[in-house]
């Protein structure tokens, strides 16, 4: 049985305490919050910056804000993306996570984890074709008697 993906979209303000998004985090099981200001994607909060906070704060987050620790060069994606687009994206930046925003309105997040599976799905299908293909193949006395003359 696969498990579904929830399609709830988490966001935090950025003046929020980081206590809180932690909080969240931990609450929902997810990796990352997308950090909004008046309406528009600001940042991004992942794991990676929560520990990176623990560790520069002597392993407490205190009163720091999530503005202090999100990353505010995050890169993002588009709807009509290609998977090889994203792919790249996440490499390059060593990513986990990309905002998908569409005409600057926030559509939902995709993961290093959506995208592995998303190929893997579509090997397993390539994969079925192959062999569907392989099975289908006529045995080499039927290919000579269609080449004789």
């Amino acid at each position: 049985m696969d498990a579904l993906k929830s399609t709830a979209l988490y966001t935090i303000s950025s003046d929020q305490k980081l206590s809180v998004a932690t909080d969240l985090m931990a609450d929902h099981d997810i990796g990352s919050l997308v950090v909004v200001e008046a309406g528009e994607v600001v940042g991004m909060l992942t794991f990676r910056e929560v520990l990176k906070a623990l560790k520069d704060n002597g392993g407490t987050v205190g009163d720091k804000t999530v503005r202090s620790a999100m990353d505010s060069a995050f890169i993002s994606g588009t709807l009509n993306m290609h998977i090889d687009q994203l792919r790249q994206s996440f490499l390059q930046r060593h990513a986990r996570y990309i905002p998908v925003i569409e005409n600057r309105m926030l559509m939902g997040v995709i993961s290093l984890y959506d995208v592995a599976r998303a190929v893997v799905e579509a090997q397993g299908f390539e994969n079925q074709m192959l062999k569907a293909y392989i099975r289908d193949w006529p045995h080499e006395d039927v290919v000579a008697d269609d080449l004789r003359i």
